[in-house]
């Protein structure tokens, strides 16, 4: 089951009546995880309802998908559709606080000396703060690039020869295209040269790709040919890890048996690295922090948890990893989502200062 974004209830269907019961509903889950029924809620200060108008209003607001009954005799919960929507139109996001931001600096600050520990410490401090398991992927490694050479090792290998700017050197053995002369070599390791100088392959590729394919590069065929080779070599994925710590803290507070379930489940996707790592790679698509609520992930749909993850970037703004936190739908989204948010920012303070 996902949800379907485009046919969901907006804050323009409801009325202030309903806004208000909505709002002290999604409030009062958030703070007791509990269902909450129309008596408690008209003893509410600032709700001048009885409980019979509040009681239809509930009900309105379940026929539209907001809001949903465990039992048939207990109050209400928001659905996933209502949290989102609660979350989109309704919560307000500032700055984390100043207590948060020196915790954060504080726990994540004096590894900084290590790339590994400053990772690993960032994502025990988000479970610790946050009241979930705290997740953070390997920074991807992009090397930038100042030469490219391929020099011929037998009759049918090539060795290609990758420099970067910090003065590391690659050798990469590729399969070279029958009857390659050794002009070719040299014409398509200046091109690359030429491109790829102070990029890393990544930035570079489909540019060059796309200027072989409409033939604008000035390449002879047996040159295009050993370009189009590497590119296809050097593709190959890199080798990222997953940090996760504190799914220990999962179990806290489980109150009944359906709890214990949905925990159980969740351990089970969590193991799920490769699937996570890809949720977590899902922020290069635009800056800033993302929230999945329940069965908008395909990942989390069996035990209906929530993910907030944010970008973390080095110095010139490009996102080299990704971190966040995962935990029951029942997160306090108000401080969670600026903390994953300032932790990210930290994270890429941080590593930047540890190459230099």
């Amino acid at each position: 089951m996902t949800l379907d974004r485009q046919n969901m209830p907006s804050l323009a269907d409801l009325d202030e009546r309903s806004r208000q019961i909505f709002r002290e509903i999604v409030d009062s889950y958030l703070a007791t995880g509990d269902p909450v029924g129309s008596r408690t809620l008209s003893r509410r200060e600032g709700v001048d309802l009885s409980p019979a108008s509040i009681r239809n209003t509930m009900s309105d607001l379940a026929a539209i998908g907001l809001l949903t009954a465990p039992h048939q005799s207990a109050g209400r919960l928001p659905t996933h559709a209502g949290l989102r929507l609660f979350v989109d139109g309704l919560l307000q996001v500032g700055e984390p606080s100043a207590e948060d931001r020196q915790a954060i600096e504080a726990r994540v600050a004096p590894t900084a000396a290590k790339v590994s520990d400053v990772l690993s410490e960032a994502s025990s401090m988000l479970a610790g703060l946050a009241g979930g398991a705290g997740l953070v992927t390997t920074p991807s490694r992009e090397t930038r690039l100042r030469h490219v050479e391929f020099v011929p090792v037998s009759a049918h290998e090539t060795l290609a020869i990758l420099v970067s700017e910090d003065g590391s050197v690659e050798n990469r053995i590729m399969v070279a295209p029958p009857g390659l002369p050794a002009s070719a070599m040299v014409e398509a390791g200046n091109y690359l040269s030429t491109r790829l100088k102070g990029r890393s392959l990544k930035q570079a590729m489909e540019e060059i790709r796309a200027e072989i394919k409409e033939r604008r590069a000035s390449l002879d065929s047996a040159a295009s040919a050993l370009v189009e080779q590497g590119l296809a070599s050097w593709s190959g994925g890199e080798e990222r890890a997953l940090i996760i710590r504190g799914q220990a803290q999962l179990l806290d507070n489980v109150a009944a048996a359906e709890d214990l379930e949905r925990i159980r489940m969740l351990f089970d996707e969590i193991e799920r690295k490769e699937g996570l790592i890809a949720l977590l790679d899902k922020t290069k698509d635009a800056e800033g922090v993302r929230l999945f609520i329940g069965a908008e992930n395909p990942l989390f749909s069996l035990s209906g948890s929530s993910v907030i993850v944010a970008p973390y970037m080095d110095s010139e703004r490009r996102i080299i990893g990704a971190l966040g936190v995962v935990g029951p739908t029942r997160l306090n989204y108000a401080r969670v989502i600026p903390m994953v948010d300032y932790t990210a920012r930290v994270v890429g303070r941080l590593l930047e200062k540890s190459r230099n």
